[in-house]
């Protein structure tokens, strides 16, 4: 065997001592750990600022009401998507299945008749929710004591 290939890197492994091991993951453990650190540091008073304007945000079967429509024929973000479907699960969770069902009919006419700003599992998850909507829906008229 030639000295050439020996140097080809092809099976060139850099076997390393105990020593520089431990050294290398105190020296990654440092820098994350200072990285977090620089991440959530905050000055009491900024806390306290913060502390005295929050108020808790109650989800009570509104968030299809904050949702602004027509979204249009635009690429539609994954932050705006996933509201949509939170609009609609939270319908369904409360069992306004007539009114999770329309909104969800209202998105997607908005979308341009397909959704086509919308990405395709979105889609396809509001057509489910729909779906189960209208199902739920029919099922509460014909027998309104079952759920």
């Amino acid at each position: 065997m030639e000295d050439s290939e020996l140097d080809s890197g092809l099976l060139g492994i850099h076997l390393s001592s105990d020593a520089e091991d431990g050294a290398d993951n105190k020296s990654a453990a440092a820098d994350v750990e200072a990285e977090r650190a620089a991440r959530v540091a905050q000055t009491e008073e900024a806390f306290q600022a913060v502390k005295k304007s929050y108020r808790v945000k109650v989800e009570n079967g509104e968030i299809w009401s904050t949702i602004r429509l027509p979204l249009g024929p635009r690429r539609i973000s994954k932050p705006e998507a996933q509201a949509l479907l939170h609009a609609v699960e939270e319908l369904y969770f409360f069992r306004r299945y007539a009114e999770g069902a329309a909104f969800v009919r209202r998105v997607l006419d908005d979308c341009g008749g397909g959704a086509p700003g919308l990405d395709v599992e979105t889609r396809d998850l509001l057509r489910y929710y729909e779906k189960r909507c209208v199902e739920k829906d029919e099922a509460q008229k014909t027998n309104p004591n079952s759920t």
